[in-house]
């Protein structure tokens, strides 16, 4: 979360569950949202094989689901962030991971 809120972004929410599924963190930059995904693992690379095609489409669905409640809805400018945490506690975050 200190690695959004160093960059201006507000936390608008922590475990935020959806009839899709569980967003880990919301975080909010004016009208730019940002669903973070946090994945553990003795390594970056191990942290990062646990994101699975199936999560990655639940996030997706509730990335939806949070997007309707907002004014300009699906028009929002939003992305999908994985922040991988490893052994040590290093942490690394990749932006837009669902980006085709």
């Amino acid at each position: 979360m200190r690695h959004y809120q160093s960059q201006g972004h507000s936390i608008a929410a922590r475990r935020w569950r959806s009839a899709a599924g569980e967003i880990d963190i919301v975080a909010r930059q004016g009208d730019r949202v940002v669903f973070v995904e946090v994945k553990a693992g003795r390594t970056m690379d191990a942290a990062a094989q646990q994101l699975t095609g199936r999560q990655a489409a639940r996030i997706a669905a509730s990335a939806e689901i949070w997007l309707g409640d907002l004014p300009f809805g699906s028009w929002a400018e939003a992305q999908v962030d994985l922040a991988l945490v490893d052994g040590t506690g290093r942490i690394e975050v990749i932006e837009n991971v669902l980006a085709a």
